[in-house]
């Protein structure tokens, strides 16, 4: 099932993102360098013809020379599209998009979508296998019943790359590792149970014959269509169904159900009711997948089953049957032993590491996204999507059923190093940035955005609620702001809570508590009362202050200096804290963060200290092992200068507190960052790349940062503000309704703050 819960936002919202910065959500960017003419000349003519030959003279050399072996194509024509139907080949591409962004975001493997225009098996099965010499594998989706088994059938025959239909696999597998949890908890076998599938489509057909596989008996397993049990004898079933007929004397699903001890609803909403799941066996099993919304929901199920297990394709439910553990995975696996197909064995492999994935320790930032410390048990079946250990744990397991069924024609021959580089694809900050969406979704806070009038930072203020985080405390002037909201498409514009100054309830605390604190600052009561009144940033810190928000967000519409300026009026860093600012560089494989960017211009040794101890913390919240280089134009002296005395000041003080990280300085960035650089210095105590870039200074820490920013290529997250007495984040004037967001969640997560 796809990753569906309760979240719901305009149908203005969902365009706008689909066309904001560029329209759709890919786009191919080149590998090598194409700077030069000689970069062209080596790219195409005349160097190209050199693994042309090759390739012809050897066709295995593909793999070496071009990106096929990371390369998948997700085919479809628009028969099946989500749970909307049939609207044609066209109307499929942005859910085709979504799956090749997918498959990049989870498993490092390079996708394109590509739609066909027919609803002719043979036209679909004859273009698709023309492609074979494009692509590494071929992810088939939603395309409708029957078509769909003999398509994916005929197309496994004749390839000799992976195919695989998600809608019917991916289910399927994700499924198959939740029941063999399930079953394990209640003391069941599968060679034992007794089963109930409830739909007939492509995804029930799949999960019917994969847990077949994996020993559950054909006699046990009965299968229900619209119609009712499909039987030995029942007329008007195709091939595909009638392979699952059963001699049964069961005609009706409520009959079927009858001391069942699973059941796996594959079709449509509220096809299962209460009274049907009554007289099941003890500690039933009821895995209730129709998306979006499923044929009984758990509080439902457990109100007359409390002894029940129940899963759902829903992520606001325990056990989300998500087809996103799957897929990305097996395919990574496949691509990574050039498998010629992804077979039963290999299905299998995938379902019982998935199983025994989630019977693991629960990692501490997936226990935090459900709210508490939730280890395995009957609301913990399946694991996360964002559990960080899945890439290694399927894809490898995965490869190695390749190996043994003898379908991998580039076998591993050292599967610790595989599993390295696995984890090595993918950085950790994107994982844990999901956790931490999804954490802050479990513990939903009250953040303020101090420009609501403003698009972009209403935007993000409507995703920050739709998405489940929370509530956004607006604040501007009030018709202003419901004029805007519902220029955004906000049909319930009135139930947003919002602030104006001029007449919030508010005011006379705020200014009795900014006049006690700034009387012996130069200001008199109306001086404060005009700031209270007049300033959005100041009367943002104000409800803050008073507890009305649990962070605030602000800055898109005043220069970093002069907002930080107005909080502080109303704002203190915490006791013993320095604030400064850190961005946060993301890119495919790893990730740098570089302090102080934003606030202090020419820190002291401790100043530096406390900056790299806390940019530390931020750097371990968010999966990484700091690694600390303070930098300078020097390294190790060399060239010598009159502002390195900081620096070594800073190293000094660290030296004394015996701080738990790696750090080193001073050193020049490309000693910091370049392995080969680095063994020059073989007494450094870095022992890799450092990932956390200390500044000496305001200047060179702002235009390093702006200067990544415009020209990296990497994302850029940030400035992130630290240090402050209460959770604010003060966004760049160029930030988009996304990056607003993001720093929203942050703070609302007290990853910074």
């Amino acid at each position: 099932m796809s990753d569906e819960s309760n979240v719901k936002f305009t149908e203005r919202e969902a365009l706008f993102y689909h066309k904001t910065i560029r329209p759709g959500k890919i786009e191919i960017i080149a590998s090598k360098p194409m700077a030069t003419q000689r970069d062209l000349s080596l790219a195409y003519s005349p160097g190209v013809a050199v693994p042309v030959q090759a390739i012809y003279d050897d066709p295995a050399t593909a793999y070496d020379y071009t990106a096929k072996g990371n390369l998948v194509a997700v085919i479809t024509n628009g028969t099946a599209i989500l749970g909307m139907g049939n609207l044609g080949a066209l109307a499929s591409k942005p859910v085709m998009e979504g799956k090749a962004v997918l498959f990049k975001r989870f498993a490092d493997v390079d996708s394109i979508d590509i739609e066909l225009d027919s609803e002719d098996p043979d036209a679909l099965i004859e273009a698709i296998a023309m492609m074979e010499p494009s692509f590494g594998g071929i992810n088939l989706e939603d395309i409708k019943a029957p078509e769909c088994f003999i398509i994916e059938q005929t197309l496994r025959e004749r390839m000799k790359i992976p195919v695989m239909h998600d809608d019917q696999h991916g289910t399927a597998i994700i499924a198959a590792a939740g029941l063999v949890n399930a079953c394990y908890l209640t003391g069941r076998e599968f060679k034992d149970v007794k089963v109930v599938v409830n739909g007939a489509g492509a995804s029930a057909l799949a999960c019917t014959a994969l847990i077949k596989s994996m020993g559950v008996r054909h006699e046990n397993v009965t299968v229900c269509d619209t119609k009712g049990v499909i039987y030995v004898g029942r007329e008007g079933i195709d091939q595909f169904k009638s392979a699952h007929a059963i001699q049964t004397d069961n005609r009706t699903l409520k009959e079927a159900l009858k001391g069942a001890d699973i059941v796996l609803g594959l079709s449509a909403a509220g096809a299962i009711t209460q009274d049907m799941i009554k007289d099941m066996a003890k500690s039933p099993i009821i895995f209730a997948m129709a998306n979006p919304d499923p044929e009984i929901t758990p509080p439902d199920a457990m109100a007359v089953r409390p002894d029940a297990i129940v899963a759902t394709g829903r992520s606001d439910y325990p056990n989300q049957v998500n087809n996103v553990l799957g897929f990305p995975f097996i395919f990574r696996g496949a691509l990574d032993v050039r498998a010629t197909a992804i077979n039963e064995e290999m299905k299998i492999a995938a379902a019982r590491a998935i199983a025994e994935l989630a019977r693991e320790q629960v990692p501490e930032e997936v226990a935090a996204a459900y709210g508490k410390n939730h280890q395995f048990g009957p609301e913990y079946i399946i694991p996360a999507p964002f559990d960080p250990r899945l890439m290694e744990v399927v894809s490898s397991a995965v490869a190695k059923a390749a190996m043994d069924s003898g379908v991998a024609q580039k076998p591993i021959e050292d599967f610790d190093a595989y599993r390295t580089s696995l984890k090595a694809r993918l950085n950790p900050t994107t994982s844990t940035l999901t956790s931490i969406y999804e954490k802050v979704k479990a513990n939903p806070k009250r953040v303020i955005f101090a420009e609501a009038e403003n698009d972009v930072v209403l935007r993000a203020a409507i995703q920050y609620r739709d998405f489940g985080y929370g509530e956004p405390v607006l604040v501007g002037r009030t018709e202003a702001v419901l004029a805007k909201l519902e220029e955004l498409g906000v049909s319930d514009a009135s139930s947003y809570e919002i602030h104006n100054s001029a007449t919030s309830p508010h005011v006379g605390a705020m200014v009795e508590m900014l006049y006690e604190r700034l009387q012996r600052r130069g200001f008199l009561e109306r001086d404060v009362r005009r700031m209270v009144n007049q300033d959005r940033n100041v009367f943002a810190s104000a409800l803050l202050k008073l507890g009305i928000g649990d962070a605030l967000i602000t800055g898109v519409t005043r220069p970093f200096g002069q907002t930080m300026k107005e909080v502080r009026q109303v704002l203190d860093p915490k006791p013993g804290y320095l604030p400064f600012g850190t961005h946060l560089m993301v890119n495919k494989n790893y990730t740098v963060f570089l302090a102080d960017t934003t606030v202090n211009e020419r820190p002291s040794a401790e100043d530096l200290a406390i900056i790299a101890k806390e940019t530390a913390a931020v750097a371990r919240r968010l999966g990484h092992e700091p690694r600390v280089a303070f930098l300078s134009y020097s390294t190790f002296g060399n060239p010598h200068g009159k502002w390195l005395e900081p620096i070594r000041e800073a190293v000094a003080i660290l030296d004394a507190e015996g701080v738990s990280f790696e750090y080193e300085g001073e050193v020049a960035p490309d000693a910091a960052l370049n392995p080969k650089v680095m063994a020059n210095y073989p007494f450094s105590r870095l022992s890799a790349p450092a990932n956390v870039l200390v500044m000496p200074g305001l200047q060179s820490a702002n235009i390093s940062a702006k200067l990544l920013r415009e020209l990296g290529g990497g994302a850029t997250i940030g400035p992130m503000l630290v240090g402050m007495e209460m959770p604010v984040q003060i966004a760049p004037m160029t930030a988009i309704a996304p990056d607003i967001l993001t720093l929203a969640v942050l703070a609302a997560g007290g990853v910074v703050g």
